[in-house]
């Protein structure tokens, strides 16, 4: 198996429960996100372990909709989302680290794994040289149209 990672960090000028309940509303974020069109929320009550939701977004000029569940959450400082896509596995980490009362930082530690002893074709165009670079920008692009929105309500 081969694995790729990927790290992004942003400060958001909010606290961190504030950017907690923002980040843990799946079904809240294809009004945030621009590169997201559509969440299919599938299971009920709070975000926890167990939550799952179906989301389109579009990446490398087409929508591609995946299955995302929830792994391990511990509010209001980390939670892990993971999917399965075309031989690989996908973990995406969100850490919340307070800044006193008025700010978090948030660090997205993407990390893709190919199954089957080798990279696939998927996993290398998402994660392999300009790949990575691109799913960096992806990833800072979703943190700051967050951090914009949190910070919009914020007044």
């Amino acid at each position: 198996m081969t694995s790729r990672s990927v790290v992004v960090e942003r400060r958001i000028a909010a606290g961190q429960g504030l950017v907690w309940e923002a980040l843990t509303d799946p079904g809240g974020m294809e009004h945030v996100l621009s590169s997201v069109s559509n969440v299919e929320v599938l299971t009920d009550g709070d975000f926890g372990v167990g939550t799952r939701w179906r989301e389109t977004r579009r990446m490398f000029g087409k929508d591609t909709t995946e299955e995302m569940w929830v792994t391990a959450s511990e509010p209001p400082a980390r939670y892990v989302v993971e999917a399965e896509s075309h031989g690989t596995h996908y973990v995406s980490e969100w850490q919340l680290q307070a800044e006193g009362p008025s700010a978090t930082t948030v660090r997205m530690t993407f990390t893709a794994t190919a199954h089957g002893g080798g990279i696939t074709g998927l996993l290398a165009k998402v994660m392999g040289g300009v790949g990575s670079r691109v799913v960096s920008k992806a990833i800072a692009r979703d943190l700051d149209e967050v951090a914009a929105a949190i910070e919009a309500r914020r007044g």
